[in-house]
């Protein structure tokens, strides 16, 4: 019981500890299929890519069913349900009044002629009260009873010509969907670019500790100089002092920079959406790519952006002359009307309808003129936004590459007053040991070694950083 007891808890352990020992090539794999922002960023390219079935859909119609129950006692509805449904019949109209009055009159003809009907007497009679007869009011048609309707009815609506409407929104959808592609591949270049900037980062930062370790441990190694030199009585009780605050001062910064890698591992968890607890830093600076102006206008993603913008302004300048041709649609409808829900026999309560119906609007007050005349703005407008592009991000890369030369430069040169700095500081250990100088003069060539250590990390970060960029620049 207590080993799988304690299996459990190493297997929790082991699930709950973070990566070890992460390469920058692993970490940018791990980015791609981790990171929340792609993420994001790709699910929004998915639902770019259902606008075009969305569009695409438009061309192939649309198929509705449809019921209706109704019941109603207003005389126009009631003969109207009795007609869709094929019930209408002559006692609808109020022909039992009219048959009676007819009636009437024949037997009066018959009661003037000895009981015998007479055609001339019934015409005599009826063209004397014919206005009588008409003026009846049919109880039958006026005053119906209430009646219960049913439609069930499918109609199919198809269009058969737009004018390359719809041709040219399936276009612009589809190149919308290519548009949202290159926004998730500018996320990736981002978090990739943030990416490598932490993990040159926490390269510098480990450089940074270990020479401050190498400071302090040299601090230590000049507090026992000055106990022995005290023993003899060549350094003074100060002396000790000014060194030990140095010390503290070291360990200060000390803690600052393990803060500052901390924060950096964080970050780097956060963008991983992983734990990580620790990677191997590049030792060299990142490589600097070759950037010519054709390189930067075929791989800059801004560029490309911009010409695939341009492209939907060409398509959007179709739509709007579209809309100067007529639309033509087509329409099919089946259905069957019952005072029940579902007819007896469908057959004879049936009915449809096609039709072919064409639209053409010939006058708007101007409106779709000047909207075509605001797509061809649009689209000059963005032909010069892509002239933009290409010359801003060549002029951008230009700079960059222009901000690492001259940070190489300072690289060098802070690279070379660091190691005399350090020289200058065992030298001075040793004229102190030697007692020619003085330790606050010994401690100021130590705070000029940690400056120049200070300003060639600080250098090195940004140089690393610029050159991080004119990779994202081109796509890198």
């Amino acid at each position: 019981m207590k080993i799988i007891f304690t299996l459990l808890i190493l297997a929790t352990l082991e699930l709950s500890a973070g990566i070890k020992n992460l390469t920058l090539v692993e970490a940018l794999d791990l980015l791609d299929r981790s990171n929340l922002e792609i993420e994001v960023a790709r699910y929004e390219e998915m639902m770019k890519k259902l606008d075009i079935a969305v569009v695409n859909a438009k061309n192939y119609g649309t198929l509705d069913i449809s019921v209706s129950a109704l019941r109603s006692n207003d005389a126009g509805n009631v003969f109207g349900f009795k007609v869709q449904s094929r019930e209408a019949s002559f006692a609808d109209f109020g022909f039992a009044d009219f048959m009676g009055a007819l009636g009437q009159g024949v037997q009066q003809s018959a009661m003037m002629n000895g009981g015998v009907p007479n055609f001339a007497t019934f015409s005599q009679g009826l063209a004397q009260n014919g206005a009588k007869i008409l003026a009846i009011e049919p109880k039958a048609l006026n005053y119906p009873k209430a009646r219960n309707h049913y439609i069930t009815k499918a109609t199919f609506k198809i269009p058969l010509f737009t004018g390359g409407m719809l041709t040219n929104y399936k276009k612009i959808t589809t190149k919308l969907y290519e548009m949202s592609k290159l926004d998730t591949a500018k996320v990736r270049s981002l978090k990739r670019f943030e990416l490598k900037k932490t993990f040159y980062n926490i390269g510098l930062v480990n450089n940074y500790i270990s020479n401050l370790y190498n400071i302090k441990k040299n601090i230590r190694k000049l507090k026992k100089i000055i106990k022995e030199m005290q023993k003899e009585g060549y350094a003074i009780e100060t002396d000790y002092l000014e060194v030990d605050a140095k010390l503290a001062e070291v360990e200060a910064m000390l803690d600052q920079a393990r803060l500052n890698k901390k924060l950096a591992y964080q970050f780097l968890s956060f963008l991983l959406n992983r734990e990580v607890d620790s990677v191997r830093a590049p030792r060299k600076a990142p490589h600097q790519p070759t950037v010519t102006k054709e390189i930067v206008e075929e791989r800059s993603l801004d560029v490309a952006k911009a010409k695939l913008g341009l492209e939907i302004t060409k398509d959007a300048v179709a739509v709007e002359k579209s809309k100067f041709l007529p639309k033509v649609g087509a329409f099919a409808e089946y259905g069957y009307a019952d005072n029940k829900l579902v007819p007896e026999s469908i057959a004879k309560k049936d009915f449809y309808t096609v039709g072919v119906q064409a639209t053409w609007n010939l006058f708007n007050g101007g409106a779709d003129k000047a909207s075509l005349e605001k797509a061809k703005l649009n689209r000059l407008k963005v032909a010069a936004q892509v002239k933009l592009a290409k010359k801003g991000m060549w002029l951008k890369a230009q700079k960059l590459q222009s901000e690492i030369r001259s940070l190489s430069a300072r690289v060098r040169s802070f690279a070379k007053q660091y190691k005399f700095a350090h020289k200058v500081f065992l030298t001075y250990r040793e004229k102190y040991r030697e007692g020619i100088t003085t330790i606050t003069d010994l401690l100021i060539k130590q705070s000029k070694e940690i400056e120049m250590l200070l300003k060639l990390l600080k250098v090195k970060n940004e140089r690393n950083e610029k050159i991080l960029a004119l990779q994202k620049l081109i796509n890198g």
